[in-house]
């Protein structure tokens, strides 16, 4: 299992644009500390391999969706009509990351 110390958080907060004091950071700290334990306890018992994940823990039926029928794809001139910035027959988005 991975450790974690403080320079690993203030670096993905610093990536995620986080602004976060000293005491928050040992605070997160003891939660990954936490959160880790518990993942080796529960990571040890050997009897869960024969398990099947579990994905949604209710029975539940979709009726109100669409059967996913082919059909005709739109052609280009269609699908760029609306967009304001296109460049060599694709939309132009601003960036979102850095």
């Amino acid at each position: 299992m991975k450790n974690y110390d403080i320079n690993v958080l203030k670096d993905a907060a610093k990536r995620l644009l986080f602004d976060m004091s000293d005491s928050e950071y040992e605070t997160l700290l003891k939660e990954f500390d936490v959160i880790t334990k518990q993942m080796e306890i529960i990571g040890s018992d050997k009897s869960l391999d024969s398990l099947e994940p579990m994905v949604f823990p209710f029975e539940c039926t979709t009726s109100y969706l669409r059967e996913d029928e082919p059909a005709e794809p739109l052609n280009r001139e269609v699908a760029l009509r609306n967009s304001k910035r296109k460049i060599g027959g694709q939309i132009k988005l601003p960036k979102v990351v850095q």
